[in-house]
Formats: structure tokens, C-alpha cells, sequence
């Protein structure tokens, strides 16, 4: 098994593939073992994923007899998928959260819907910081399962739609609560100022293939503020499972390799309580088989 990571190295963002904790440069390991140059970019890996999976496999195999390749603990960590074309969200899709905000929880009763963060200023990778929003009081936090697609989809079925994912990763949806809400307007809602402030969707720490991952719809979600577990659920608890999203995601618009879904959060999101993020707080966000997603808020 290996993971895909961007590490900031020398200044430059640098594909790298990720075993048993252990980060090497896919063009280093390239080199080394005369293998056919692999793109230096996760995205441009993405474009041709059927192709290049098989030959990072192979990569992989060989990756741990060259130990002088492994790079330091010290480089930071970007976004596993460094500007993607669209990271895209779907809203109110967990029935215990629907319940905890006091919601009719019955599938029937709902509608699949999503909004979306700009993709080069709200992502920000592993141990990266997220800046409250200027005049922001009530900031807060949700763990999300992401989706990352590997494949052009456009008006996909329930039957094909999991062949167009690449791999998953965590995501941590960063929510101005009081943007949201205009009451007084006839929209009554704001999306984008409760969405799309910078540095607002912490993504990784890595992307992991999906075929890698046996079961996307039990994967177990924990989100610790400050070593305090806010939330712990199972992505069995979503109203509108992976595929139904991105049967009706396509039946809006193309999604292209490189794009990120984030699908939902369950319940323990702080406005639920009444509580909210605070400079020097401290965000862990874990999904069983994918790693911890580490986050300060500054």
C-alpha cells in the first residue's frame, strides 16, 4: 500500500509517494531505478490515472531498497492534490447531523445539494494553519470523508460512478457561521460567505488510492478539537451514499481528474452546541485507513 503526498521542497511542491510513513520523490525514485519518467505533480498524475497507477505500484515495490531517497519529516506538507479545478461540497448529508440541527432526518424529506470553495485559496495542506475570518465570531469545524476523481465524468449511473474516483483523502469543511445567514435579504443565505474564505478547507495529509481503500461507505471519522472529541461517526451514516452524489454532481457538470468532493459531515459540528474555534486551537481530523489531518487555527 502507498499513499500519494505534495511536500514543499526547496521551495517547490514535489509529487511524492508516501510508505509505511516514509515519504520519497516519485522523480527521485524514477531515477534511481531507470524507470520512465513519472509527472512531478499529483494532478498530472491524476489526468492519466488508469495509466500511471499500475506503474506507481510497481514504483512502490521498489521504493523501500533505496533508503538514502527518503526525505526529511521536516518538509511541509501541501495539499495532497495541489490546485485542483473545483473542490466541491454536499451539504447536510449525515442524518444524526440533520438531527442535532433539528431537521426532519428522513431521506425523503431531503435534497442532495452542494456549494463550493475556491480551490487555490481555501485548501491548505497538513500542520498548516487556518486564519479566522476578519470579523468572524462563530468559526467551526466539520470532518469530511473527500472523494478525489481520477477520470472525466459527466452523467455517470449509479452502476459506474466509483470508477471515476482516484483515491481519498480527509477534509475539514471551515465554516463562518455567522456569514451564513441573511435573514432580511430574499436569499436568506450566504454560501460563499460562510464557505469560501481563504484557507478554509485544510485537505490530506495524503491521497490514497481507492483501491487501497475496501469499503468507502465504513470508514470510521473522528474530529478532536484541542484532544477533546467533538465528533465520531461512520460514513455508513450518510443520507446520499458516494455514488448518488456523483450521479447527481455530473448531472450538473463535468468533473475532471484533480477534482475534490468533500461528502458530508455527521454530527458534533460546534454551532450544533454552541461552540466555536479560537486562536491556538488545535484540529485533528481522523478517518480510519487514511490518516490523521493536523490544522491550527491562527
Amino acid at each position: 500500500m502507498f499513499s500519494l503526498k505534495t511536500l514543499l521542497i526547496d521551495q517547490a511542491p514535489v509529487a511524492c509517494l508516501s510508505i509505511d510513513g516514509k515519504d520519497y520523490s516519485i522523480t527521485a525514485l524514477c531515477q534511481r531505478v531507470n524507470s520512465p519518467a513519472l509527472p512531478d505533480s499529483v494532478l498530472d498524475l491524476l489526468a492519466q490515472w488508469e495509466t500511471n497507477l499500475p506503474k506507481l505500484k510497481s514504483l512502490a515495490e521498489q521504493a523501500t531498497a533505496h533508503t538514502d531517497l527518503i526525505l526529511s519529516e521536516a518538509n511541509a506538507t501541501l495539499p495532497p492534490v495541489l490546485y485542483p479545478g473545483k473542490i466541491l461540497c454536499a451539504g447536510a448529508n449525515y442524518y444524526d447531523h440533520l438531527q442535532e440541527m433539528g431537521v426532519p432526518a428522513e431521506k425523503k424529506d431531503q435534497r442532495l445539494f452542494f456549494f463550493s470553495k475556491p480551490a487555490r485559496q481555501a485548501a491548505i495542506g497538513d500542520g498548516q494553519c487556518a486564519a479566522i475570518p476578519k470579523n468572524c465570531q462563530k468559526y467551526d469545524w466539520e470532518i469530511e470523508l473527500a472523494m478525489v476523481i481520477g477520470k472525466t465524468a459527466k452523467d455517470l449511473t449509479l452502476e459506474n460512478a466509483m470508477e471515476h474516483v482516484a483515491g481519498y483523502t480527509i477534509a475539514i469543511d471551515l465554516s463562518a457561521r455567522d456569514f451564513a445567514r441573511a435573514p432580511e435579504q430574499f436569499y436568506k443565505f450566504d454560501w460563499v460567505a460562510a464557505k469560501a474564505n481563504d484557507a478554509s478547507c485544510p485537505i490530506g495529509p495524503a491521497l490514497i488510492p481507492a483501491c487501497f481503500v475496501s469499503d468507502p461507505q465504513d470508514l470510521d471519522l473522528k474530529l478532536e478539537l484541542n484532544g477533546q472529541i467533538k465528533q465520531e461517526a461512520n460514513t455508513s451514516g450518510m443520507i446520499f451514499d458516494l455514488r448518488e452524489q456523483l450521479v447527481r454532481l455530473t448531472e450538473i457538470m463535468t468533473l475532471e481528474p484533480g477534482d475534490i468532493v468533500l461528502t458530508g459531515t455527521p454530527a458534533g459540528v460546534g454551532a450544533a452546541r454552541g461552540e466555536f474555534l479560537a486562536p491556538g486551537d488545535q484540529l485533528h481530523a481522523h478517518i480510519s485507513g487514511l490518516g490523521t489531518l493536523n490544522t491550527t487555527i491562527a
